[in-house]
């Protein structure tokens, strides 16, 4: 299939409008559209948050009549069935469109295709697959959630060049510089939950809350803690409730945190610990796209052995502490190099005076 530089242009536009949603749409994909005529752009939309309505609605209120006869570019296949808001298939027929170009066949089983069904039967032109790969890009815990039942969870961590987290007393702050740190916030204005250990909130008692950025929603804080320790004092508990996720069964602690407003699930495993997995799955059948860790290195660690993460993002400060210092992962040891998990680059580049780094394992890529 052939597209034209007009078409490439106008999903590119649809892409930018697309991810200014990048912090509000959850649990709703990130699309945008663009209404072009014959002499351009007439409308233009984006998905801004769920219940509202969606990009193509926006865009065809603000085409108005022009919308007739126009092309219809939008980042993912639109939607056939009743939700929160009718369906856009419908919406893009009754504005008379002579053509609809996707970006991305929607992966929710209710779509999947059958948007475009709808469209063809009435005589509008559909075509799809132009930048999808970019489309794709903007919504990896949908796609994700939608194909796999569980988020895309993607692992933060601010580590010296020789690969430590911190000294061996402890001491982490600050690794890495502020345009490091404010460039970490964005990342968790986007996800849909925050997730930690109760070593991490014992060592640095965070907040894990987005500050450093606009954020007009926060996302679910999340604590791992299989034995219930978390302090009544600690800052994570302050403000909006937190999901804690334990393997004690002790009644008092779990009366108190709930007492409090907070959710306490229960995921015992086999060693006595929290069932990492389950935990991942649980979250995305609460409707959480990405989710966002920041956590220790024993943490980190069984995340990472229990394939639980699909991404890591690593900031790398220009300074060097020594061995004795903690690392990032709390891993096995390996006798050939053939079994360490292997990364796909996917973008390096500096953030201030760090250097920030994007991969994602081979599994996930």
């Amino acid at each position: 299939m052939t597209f034209s530089a007009a078409d490439h242009a106008a999903m590119a536009r649809a892409l930018e409008l697309a991810a200014r949603g990048l912090t509000t749409t959850s649990p709703n994909p990130r699309v945008g559209c663009v209404l072009a005529g014959p002499d351009g752009v007439v409308g233009e939309g984006w998905h801004e948050r769920a219940g509202e309505p969606h990009a193509e609605i926006h865009a065809l209120r603000q085409a108005g009549v022009l919308s007739r006869g126009a092309t219809a570019y939008v980042t993912l296949e639109p939607c056939s069935h009743f939700g929160r808001t009718p369906p856009c298939a419908d919406a893009l027929i009754e504005a008379g469109v002579a053509r609809v170009v996707v970006a991305m066949v929607d992966p929710n089983p209710l779509v999947a295709g059958r948007g475009l069904e709808r469209l063809r039967a009435a005589g509008i032109v559909t075509e799809h697959g132009l930048l999808e790969a970019e489309a794709r890009e903007l919504n990896p815990g949908f796609v994700s959630r939608m194909t796999r039942g569980r988020p895309w969870v993607r692992l933060k961590a601010a580590a010296t060049l020789d690969g430590k987290t911190a000294l061996a007393n402890g001491v982490s702050q600050w690794i890495t510089g502020p345009a490091a740190r404010a460039d970490g916030h964005r990342w968790r204005a986007r996800a849909c939950a925050v997730l930690t250990g109760i070593g991490t909130v014992r060592e640095d008692d965070p907040q894990l809350t987005v500050r450093d950025v606009p954020c007009t929603r926060q996302p679910l804080r999340v604590l791992v803690d299989a034995g219930l320790a978390v302090a009544p004092t600690a800052r994570i508990l302050q403000g909006a409730p937190i999901l804690v996720a334990t393997a004690s069964d002790d009644h008092a602690r779990i009366a108190a945190l709930v007492g409090r407003g907070h959710e306490v699930l229960r995921l015992p495993n086999a060693s006595g610990k929290v069932d990492l997995p389950q935990l991942i799955q649980a979250l995305g059948a609460r409707g959480l796209n990405e989710v966002h860790v920041e956590a220790g290195f024993k943490l980190n660690g069984s995340l990472m052995r229990e394939g639980c993460v699909d991404e890591l993002l690593l900031y790398l400060a220009p300074m060097l502490v020594g061995d004795a210092a903690q690392g990032l992962f709390n891993l096995p040891e390996l006798t050939a190099l053939d079994r360490a998990p292997r990364l796909d680059v996917r973008d390096l580049r500096m953030i201030g005076s760090d250097l920030r780094l994007i991969a994602r394992l081979r599994a996930s890529a």
